[in-house]
C-alpha cells in the first residue's frame, strides 16, 4: 500500500508539469479538477464581495423597516381602537379650556375686577395704604396684570380678604406675600395680587406674529 501510495503521489505531481496555461483543454484530470475548484471558489468570493454581501446589507434594511412599519401599524391600530375614548377626552379638555377662558375678562372688565378686590379689602374692615396696578405683561394666550398692595387690618380678617380674592370669579392670584405685625397688634400684609385678561384682537394677531417669526429660520440660514 505505501508503494502504491507513493506511485500515485508521484503520479499525481507529474501531472502538474509542463502545463500549457493557453491550452487548459490539454490538461491531465487532476490540474483540471483543482482549477476547477479554485476558479469556483473564486467565483463564490468575488461574489460574496460584490454581490451577494450587499444583498445581505440590504436584506437587514428591508427587516429592520419593516419591523418600524409593524410598530406603526400596531400604534395606528390602537389609535384607531381608542378613538372614540380620545375624542371624549378631546372634548373635556376643550370644555375645560372654554370655562377657564370665561374666567378671564376683557381690558373694558379689567377695571370691574380691580375694583372687587379692593372692595373685598373694604368689606373686610381692611385699610389699603397701597393699591396700584402695573402695566400689562403679554404671554403667548393670555395677559398678567400684577397689582401691588399693601393692607392693615386684623389678622382673622386678613386671611378672609385671600380668601374672598381666591373665590372670585375672575381668577386673582396672591403673589410674594410678606406679613408683618403692626404697632397697633394688627397685621400687615404686602403682596401682588396678579390679574388675568383675555388678549384682544391686536394682541392675538401680535403674538401670532411673533409665533410665526420665532418659527422662521435665521436671517441667513441655508
Amino acid at each position: 500500500m505505501a508503494l502504491n501510495s507513493e506511485i500515485s503521489l508521484a503520479d499525481l505531481t507529474s501531472q502538474f508539469r509542463g502545463l500549457n496555461l493557453n491550452e487548459p483543454e490539454t490538461w491531465p484530470t487532476a490540474p483540471r479538477v483543482l482549477f476547477a475548484i479554485m476558479a469556483a471558489v473564486l467565483v463564490l468570493l468575488l461574489g460574496w464581495q460584490f454581490y451577494w454581501s450587499g444583498k445581505f446589507d440590504e436584506l437587514d434594511r428591508q427587516r429592520a423597516e419593516q419591523e418600524s412599519l409593524k410598530q406603526a401599524y400596531q400604534s395606528k391600530v390602537a389609535q384607531v381602537a381608542n378613538l372614540d375614548a380620545l375624542r371624549e377626552q378631546k372634548k373635556q379638555v376643550e370644555l375645560r379650556v372654554a370655562q377657564l377662558e370665561r374666567q378671564l375678562p376683557n381690558k373694558t372688565e379689567m377695571d370691574a375686577l380691580l375694583a372687587d378686590v379692593n372692595h373685598a379689602g373694604v368689606a373686610r374692615g381692611l385699610q389699603f395704604e397701597l393699591f396700584k396696578p402695573q402695566a400689562a405683561v403679554v404671554k403667548p394666550y393670555f395677559a398678567e396684570i400684577p397689582v401691588n398692595l399693601r393692607v392693615t387690618g386684623r389678622y382673622h380678617d386678613v386671611a378672609q380678604f385671600n380668601a374672598d380674592v381666591a373665590a372670585l370669579s375672575r381668577i386673582v392670584s396672591m403673589q410674594n406675600l410678606q406679613l408683618s405685625n403692626t404697632k397697633e397688634g394688627g397685621l400687615s400684609m404686602e403682596a401682588v395680587a396678579m390679574a388675568y385678561r383675555a388678549l384682544d384682537p391686536d394682541e392675538q394677531a401680535a403674538q401670532r406674529k411673533a409665533s410665526a417669526n420665532a418659527a422662521k429660520p435665521a436671517g441667513g440660514a441655508k
